[in-house]
């Protein structure tokens, strides 16, 4: 049966779900992972194979995340004119904004003077929103244009450099800042190239009308995908444009490889997004028709994705102000004023990294139960319409 005729797409919700879990493991890691006070997880000189893995992995969480907001807009605005779904974007775009400075910053701190602020993965997909209700307004094939340009064209700006030049970080450079001499102000998360990852989503939904079939749908995304993860190997190859982080040969041949498969993600390069984005438009391609109750388990949390990534960060960091109490750090010592690892009063804390499986997977069963019960909550009563900002 075609699962389009259900209001739930099951095979968006499941890759919600798959991506917001594997983000969690990228959390825990940070807040409890010894090696994570000493060196960068991808150091082809200092990781290992279970390490490097950990960390690629999550590379895939936020161009999953941009993409599925895009496609979401999409399938969201059938139900609506244009000139709704723009307003109701650029609502939730400013709602995410706001949640990012005030909810989410204090809880990867604790921190009650909010005296340092990241421009992180939610801000990022609030600022992405706000332009999108924008290019909802063109046709199709220009929204296309204007997506593959952003991902493909974004690297010429590498050429460009405005030191100490907050606007153009936010734009498109990575950048750290201070304000009025006590706030830093970090620049993870620039708008270029996300706002094209979106826009892309956004066109990826148009795969989902009911004028297109299943079968044609699923062997459409099984080609895009494929033909990306060929660009990636063949522009990463090359090391040149598209390569700001380019990748060095190695005596040994995993170190190499470990170099290869690590392509600049602040800001995202091109082949960063390839590499990311092929195998999760494959995964769409591919996942339509699974079932299972492996898939069900991970499809809750793909129902309420945004729910489950603000609790997460506060249960994360609680359990590790505990863990840091109980092995004479002192819970203080995780009320932090910049990100976690950079941290001097932490360096020694932690845990190995199996034991930061096990907390990550603790942490997951935990909140199954709450993320089970909200989303019941929410299916329940579809007339209160802040839910849906949840």
């Amino acid at each position: 049966m075609n699962q389009l005729s259900s209001k739930r797409i099951e095979s968006l919700d499941l890759l919600k779900g798959l991506v917001i879990i594997i983000m969690a493991l990228d959390h825990t890691r940070d807040y409890f992972h010894y090696e994570a006070f000493y060196f960068d997880p991808t150091d082809p000189e200092k990781t290992n194979l279970a390490l490097f893995f950990t960390r690629w992995i999550t590379h895939f969480c936020a161009p999953a995340f941009s993409l599925l907001a895009g496609t979401s807009a999409y399938l969201v605005g059938r139900r609506k004119s244009k000139n709704e779904l723009c307003l109701f974007l650029l609502k939730r775009g400013l709602w995410l904004i706001i949640i990012e400075f005030t909810v989410v910053i204090f809880g990867w701190s604790f921190n009650i003077y909010f005296n340092s602020i990241g421009l992180l993965v939610i801000w990022s997909l609030g600022i992405s929103m706000i332009f999108l209700a924008a290019i909802i307004y063109l046709p199709k094939k220009y929204i296309l244009a204007f997506s593959l340009l952003m991902i493909f064209g974004h690297n010429i700006l590498d050429y460009i450099s405005i030191e100490d030049n907050m606007l153009w970080s936010i734009i498109h450079e990575r950048g750290r800042y201070v304000l009025f001499d006590t706030i830093k102000i970090r620049v993870v998360y620039p708008i270029i190239p996300w706002i094209g990852v979106m826009s892309f989503g956004y066109y990826l939904g148009t795969y989902y009308d009911k004028t297109i079939e299943a079968k044609k749908r699923q062997k459409s995304f099984i080609i895009i995908g494929s033909i990306a993860i060929l660009l990636f190997i063949i522009i990463r190859l090359i090391n040149e444009y598209g390569n700001p982080k380019s990748w060095h040969s190695y005596d040994q041949f995993q170190q190499t490889m470990f170099s290869f498969m690590d392509p600049l993600k602040y800001p995202p390069s091109v082949t960063y997004l390839l590499m990311t984005l092929g195998p999760t438009i494959i995964f769409l391609g591919l996942a339509e028709n699974v079932k299972g109750r492996l898939v069900g388990f991970i499809s809750v949390f793909g129902k309420v994705p945004f729910f489950i990534y603000i609790i997460h960060i506060y249960v994360i960091h609680f359990f590790a102000m505990i863990l840091a109490e109980i092995t004479g750090f002192g819970w203080k010592s995780m009320i932090l004023d910049d990100f976690v690892s950079t941290q001097s009063q932490l360096v020694g804390f932690g845990i190995n990294l199996w034991g930061v499986y096990l907390v990550w997977i603790s942490i997951i069963l935990m909140l199954y139960p709450l993320c089970k019960r909200f989303s019941e909550y929410k299916l329940a009563h579809k007339e209160k319409w802040w839910l849906s900002y949840f």
